[in-house]
């Protein structure tokens, strides 16, 4: 299937590894002109490095260190992706974590953090992205369209912490309100929500290392394709939902999780 992809602008927050830097990547394969971002600038050089080792052209990839959360630097890092690449077609906020224990007894402080790292940080990327997007020409933004990576968290109460869940459960509703609302000006909203997606130095990574026998049991048990899923299966449903191909689907929330939500 061609997705038309080739020669848009995108940008990826939280770009350096796992999830973030498999949608990069299948952007980056498709021939569009990628923005990777995040905190880390060793972390987004070394990504970026990575493509160009793969073939992708220098000149379709840009890195930018920033904190997402922070709208100054959001802003900052659009408008250098939009001079250095082109105007803004798709723009993916991916950002996902919880400092919180399990239970309800979470500290104000870590209930905000979760909030600002996991809500207001997509928002924030969001609404700084539209205020670009709608300064173009209707031809110009023609197909333009937001994609927030959520959690299959955020769709079932699945035993992670309280704050994860909201959040995430948050950015759903987001991605429906937004979508409505501009809507009209022909931009789609759409989210993603994984499930258990294992890649290297990951939190599955990490368990399956620790005690293989046990989450190997449980995978097997809780996802109906029992197995845990890839990066690039999480990146194919980005490509999709950014192409034409997908025109017309907004304000949807696709689950990707292999069949575990009941």
């Amino acid at each position: 299937m061609e997705l038309e992809l080739r020669g848009k602008t995108v940008f990826v927050a939280g770009a350096s590894r796992g999830i973030g830097f498999g949608m990069a990547r299948g952007f980056a394969r498709e021939g569009a002109k990628v923005a990777l971002t995040g905190r880390g600038e060793t972390a987004l050089n070394e990504a970026r490095e990575a493509l160009v080792a793969e073939g992708i052209p220098a000149s379709n990839l840009i890195s930018i260190a920033g904190d997402m959360t922070r709208p100054a630097d959001l802003a900052a890092a659009l408008d250098a992706t939009e001079a250095k690449l082109g105007p803004l077609h798709t723009v993916i906020a991916n950002v996902g974590m919880s400092k919180a224990p399990l239970g309800f007894d979470v500290s104000d402080e870590l209930w905000d953090a979760d909030i600002l790292q996991n809500l207001s940080g997509s928002y924030f990327l969001a609404r700084e992205a539209l205020k670009r997007i709608l300064k173009h020409p209707a031809d110009m933004r023609a197909g333009a369209n937001i994609i927030f990576i959520s959690s299959i968290a955020g769709v079932d109460a699945l035993g992670t912490s309280v704050t994860y869940a909201a959040s995430k459960a948050a950015v759903n509703h987001t991605t429906r309100a937004l979508s409505k609302s501009v809507g009209k000006e022909g931009i789609r909203v759409n989210a993603i929500a994984p499930g258990n997606i294992l890649f290297e130095d990951g939190v599955w990574d990490k368990n399956t290392r620790e005690r293989p026998d046990d989450w190997n049991r449980w995978v097997r048990r809780e996802v109906a394709l029992r197995r845990f899923g890839k990066v690039e299966e999480i990146a194919d449903a980005a490509l999709f939902l950014a192409s034409p191909r997908a025109s017309f689907i907004t304000g949807a929330v696709l689950v990707v999780d292999g069949g575990q939500v009941k």
